[in-house]
């Protein structure tokens, strides 16, 4: 995304809403945040009348619930059990089906169809989640054309939080609460009495060009300074802190720090925790055949390093404890992703603190091998 100089302007309700149209006008699939089921979730979207209005969230470990906020506004939540990667990394996806017709068997791969998909409210942690995804599927000589094409027409709305979750700790891993990058339009929602405006930065040139078609009026500086505030005061607020220091050497030096069969002892191996993650990418292939017997397909879906069959090699699993299962995902996760790809792979977004049934919790563990407790996550 080219650099627009970060011009920053204010869009009222009215203009959101003039902002899902214009989007739609350029043929863009406009997907947002929405309630359903009792959390807050991604889903087609045509105008603000569809979002989580007046509503937030509550985390902790192994708690969520939604409630109503003192005010209309409109990103008012931290994030729900879903990332934006089940649209540009879908949990199943058909690879090829073949056919046999009069003894011939015919393979054909899927494609996956051009579609310009606009995300809206997509939160810092997740942008940097984005990145680290396209690293994994796009960064190296063999592209993945599933997640390529998805990708390439992608226009994200980020939104820079106004509050912090009890299980978030981006501010301790450097990626948020602002978005600094990776964004078309970056808007902070700022709350008055005569209702809820935005102050919209620029972030690529397609984002100029569509802001340039809304109704907006110029940032002033108390405008920039309120959002600098809004930010400001999230930060402070967080609800978790990844510990400083080297981590990557911590973990891959006390493989056999007893801390790992602490939280084995407590671990279900139930996936909640890979499933809700942005950043996870682990994947198993299923075969399926009609009943006929002539034509068969290959199906990629979500899969989980704390399955038993997941590391499965002919003989039996590599990795058949919930010790090792749980220390081979932690120390992948904030260890070796380094070396495979120059990066963290958790960017602190605390889905897999809020969503463990048991509420282990992340930073907890690290600061129990670090030293500072050995009981780990309460």
């Amino acid at each position: 995304m080219a650099n627009t100089g970060g011009q920053q302007v204010i869009l009222d309700g009215a203009g959101l809403d003039a902002l899902f149209a214009t989007l739609r006008r350029e043929a863009y699939r406009v997907l947002g945040p929405t309630v359903r089921d009792g959390a807050i979730v991604y889903d087609d979207i045509e105008s603000t009348g569809e979002m989580p209005r007046g509503w937030t969230d509550e985390h902790d470990g192994g708690h969520y619930r939604l409630k109503r906020r003192d005010d209309e506004a409109l990103f008012g939540y931290v994030v729900g059990p879903q990332s934006w990667k089940k649209y540009l990394h879908p949990p199943r996806q058909r690879l090829w089906t073949a056919k046999q017709t009069n003894g011939e068997v015919k393979v054909t791969a899927d494609e996956t169809s051009p579609q310009k998909l606009a995300f809206i409210g997509v939160r810092a942690c997740e942008l940097n989640a984005i990145a680290i995804q396209d690293r994994v599927f796009i960064g190296g000589p063999f592209a993945d054309p599933h997640y390529k094409v998805r990708r390439e027409d992608a226009f994200f709305v980020a939104v820079n939080c106004g509050q912090a979750g009890g299980t978030c700790f981006c501010a301790s891993m450097n990626t948020g609460p602002k978005a600094e990058s990776g964004f078309d339009l970056a808007l902070t929602e700022i709350a008055t009495i005569d209702g809820n405006r935005f102050l919209v930065e620029v972030g690529s040139d397609a984002g100029k060009a569509v802001i340039a078609a809304l109704p907006t009026t110029d940032a002033t500086d108390d405008d920039i300074k309120t959002a600098d505030r809004i930010v400001a005061a999230t930060t402070a607020a967080m609800g978790r802190e990844m510990p400083d220091g080297d981590i990557r050497s911590l973990l891959l030096e006390n493989l056999e720090h007893p801390q790992w069969d602490k939280v084995a002892e407590r671990c279900l191996a139930c996936t909640n925790c890979t499933m809700v993650c942005p950043t996870c990418f682990c994947t198993s292939v299923e075969d399926s055949s009609d009943l006929t017997g002539t034509e068969t397909s290959r199906e990629r879906r979500w899969d989980s390093c704390f399955t038993m069959d997941f590391s499965y090699i002919h003989g039996g699993g590599v990795r058949q404890s919930g010790k090792s299962r749980y220390r081979q995902w932690m120390t992948h996760k904030l260890a070796t992703w380094f070396d495979q790809f120059g990066t963290s792979g958790c960017v602190g977004c605390g889905r897999c603190i809020t969503w463990c049934p048991v509420g282990i919790d992340i930073t907890e563990e690290v600061r129990a091998v670090q030293g500072g407790t050995t009981e780990g996550s309460a």
